[in-house]
């Protein structure tokens, strides 16, 4: 093992690797070397940083905490801490379960593990700094990062466990969210992603109204920022003056993430999702009118309880009428203590569900085909993330990193530098990717 290193390991969300990056500043202020998710986990202490979204993400987190465990009983690592919405949830159980870990920390005192590694290292200086410190270890490309800009969530919805572990919805400052863009800006970042698990409901708390627009306006206007991107947006009550600030700024990507989970009535209300059908085909027409050419990423749920053949097939022709350009999908998992867990029985199969979480995504796929192969002939701005094999890899603005379809530049045909935009005509697409070649100035 090596000394005063810590490896660090982040499962699940955006949201979770923002903690993870500001955890690393704090331990890397107190003297340790850090790595970001290694090949080969070797360092004298290990973080785990867990997801307790849904049934396989939680699986995934145990799984990596029991296999970090095996290492420390082969004296490969020293100590393993484990932090995160899943050890917020269930640290308990956890500690009863896995009592090979040293310490369990939850979602919002990981701070308190610096203080605990300080007090237990008299050569490191003590204290933990600031919790809530704009600065980071970035681990994402230099050119682009996160800024979540609040925790928890107000939302009712019945299957979600979010609420249960973060609490209620706790927005940023406006001005620290902006002095923290500008820091990142001028560390090389051009591209900030904004996330949270509600980020139409921004300001609600601290400014008794909903302030994404301003926000984003805000953050659109600090020089050196290229792209601004959208994610996890709530349907009801939808902030309409954030199209304006979509459809007016060209730094604002004409992408928005939010997550609709279905289209029955029944099955919405059942969910607690305070919308109706008709509401949320009107609210994406709107949408679709007010930002001409918006790519629109969604998320659906099939198998909630007692969702029936008819209410799936009207999910199914949903999906082909509104033609989402990125769309993920999910089966029903029961999460105990929510809503749904205490008044519905998890009355369909998992054969069901599979059998319609697959039938919804070939449809899907057919759709993000007809996407791609429509660019075929133009020319898009693409920002280069990386080098692959034989390809530069980068997106265009309708492309979050990681979940959605990626622009291929062969390198031999093609001169760039990481983290730079250019004008490329796309050559080729298939379900996943878009080929292309750069365009000289």
């Amino acid at each position: 093992m090596l000394k005063k290193r810590i490896d660090v390991i982040t499962l699940g969300c955006s949201k979770n690797l923002v903690d993870s990056e500001k955890l690393m500043k704090l331990l890397e202020e107190n003297g340790y070397t850090l790595r970001h998710n290694p090949d080969k986990v070797d360092g004298e202490i290990v973080v785990i940083n867990t997801c307790g979204f849904i049934g396989d993400a939680k699986e995934e987190s145990i799984n990596m905490i029991l296999e970090v465990c095996e290492l420390k009983a082969k004296k490969k690592v020293r100590k393993v801490f484990v932090m995160g919405c899943l050890s917020e949830r269930y640290m308990a159980e956890l500690g009863d379960e896995i009592p090979q870990v040293d310490k369990y920390y939850g979602k919002f005192d990981w701070a308190q593990l610096v203080e605990d590694l300080a007090e237990q290292n008299s050569s490191c200086p003590k204290g933990a700094g600031d919790a809530s410190l704009i600065d980071r270890v970035q681990t994402t490309p230099q050119h682009y990062a996160y800024v979540k800009i609040s925790e928890g969530c107000d939302r009712t919805c019945a299957y979600c466990a979010i609420p249960i572990i973060t609490g209620r919805h706790v927005s940023r400052s406006m001005e620290e969210i902006v002095d923290e863009v500008k820091l990142l800006v001028s560390q090389g970042v051009s591209e900030i992603q904004l996330i949270a698990q509600d980020l139409t409901y921004y300001g609600v708390d601290l400014y008794k109204k909903q302030c994404i627009a301003e926000l984003v306006e805000r953050i659109a206007d600090v020089e050196g920022v290229k792209w601004v991107r959208l994610h996890y947006g709530y349907p009801t009550h939808f902030p309409m003056d954030l199209l304006r600030v979509m459809r007016e700024r060209d730094n604002v990507c004409k992408y928005l993430d939010i997550a609709l989970q279905h289209v029955s009535t029944n099955v919405l209300k059942n969910m607690r999702r305070n919308i109706t059908k008709e509401e949320t085909i009107e609210l994406l027409q709107t949408i679709r009118r007010e930002v001409p050419g918006i790519y629109l990423r969604t998320t659906l749920m099939v198998g909630f309880p007692g969702e029936t053949e008819e209410e799936f097939e009207e999910l199914v022709q949903f999906t082909k009428d509104m033609r989402f350009e990125r769309m993920g999908a999910f089966a029903y998992s029961e999460e105990e203590g929510t809503y749904a867990a205490e008044h519905f029985e998890d009355n369909i199969d998992d054969d069901t569900k599979q059998a319609r979480l697959s039938r919804l995504m070939r449809v899907q796929q057919r759709i993000a085909e007809e996407v791609s192969s429509s660019h075929i002939g133009q020319t898009m701005q693409v920002i280069i993330d990386r080098e692959e094999g034989e390809y530069y890899i980068g997106r265009t603005q309708y492309d979050s990193p990681e979940v959605d379809p990626e622009v291929l530049l062969l390198k031999a045909d093609n001169e760039v530098e990481i983290g730079h935009y250019y004008m490329v005509e796309i050559t080729g697409a298939d379900e996943f990717d878009l080929y292309g070649k750069v365009i000289p100035d």
